[in-house]
């Protein structure tokens, strides 16, 4: 399939489709129309046809969907059937929740490393994979070429740890510091991505949204 350029708002309903195709295939609907699937995630048809017209045509007119097809379609417009390799930095409380309770590999990526400084978590195991010393890092990715990093790490260390990692041949990151790192890095016209990801702004964001409630009352 020939790939063009897509928006990003457009990517980012891509994972919510996939998870209502998910919840259909469970129910046991087989096809579905544009129509229903709007109602079903409160957008419109003709946006659904939009966004699914960005990388072919999925559907046919008078049938709708085939449930099962598009879920497949989705995947690999995501490109979760590469099983891109993914190494994590820092193995604290959200480093460790995320491995324990996220499934990396049905999401795209395989979980081959993990790193930590703290000497009593060296050694440890999370999912069989054993905690690594970050002064391992280097040889870790000459070796075994991770194509991106979560980091679960201070803000403070992940600029220098940035560079570092970019310069050991990572592109992609998933970055749970409040250090938004894609923007230095763009402006030098390092080829990387970034899903900087901020949880507090998403809870103050929701502190808003509940306090024009009030107002609303």
């Amino acid at each position: 399939m020939k790939r063009i350029k897509v928006s990003n708002n457009v990517i980012r309903r891509m994972p919510r489709y996939l998870r209502k195709l998910d919840d259909l295939n469970a129910a046991g609907i087989e096809r579905i129309s544009s129509g229903e699937l709007g109602r079903q995630m409160g957008l419109t048809p003709s946006q659904i046809r939009q966004d699914f017209s960005c990388f072919g045509e999925f559907g046919q007119q008078g049938y709708g969907y085939n449930v099962d097809a598009l879920y497949e379609e989705i995947g690999n417009i995501l490109g979760l059937n590469k099983g891109r390799k993914i190494i994590l930095l820092g193995a604290g409380n959200l480093g460790m929740a995320l491995v324990k309770h996220l499934s990396f590999e049905a999401k795209g990526f395989r979980m081959i490393g993990i790193f930590d400084k703290n000497p009593k978590l060296i050694g440890q195991k999370i999912h069989g994979i054993e905690i690594m010393p970050e002064s391992e890092l280097e040889s870790f990715c000459q070796k075994n070429k991770p194509d991106a990093a979560v980091l679960c790490l201070p803000k403070d260390v992940v600029e220098e740890l940035g560079d570092r990692l970019i310069s050991y041949g990572i592109r992609a990151f998933w970055n749970f510091s409040h250090y938004d790192l894609g923007l230095r890095h763009r402006d030098k016209g390092t080829p990387i991505v970034v899903e900087n990801v901020h949880l507090g702004d998403s809870l103050m964001t929701l502190c808003y949204q509940v306090n024009e409630l009030d107002e609303d009352e």
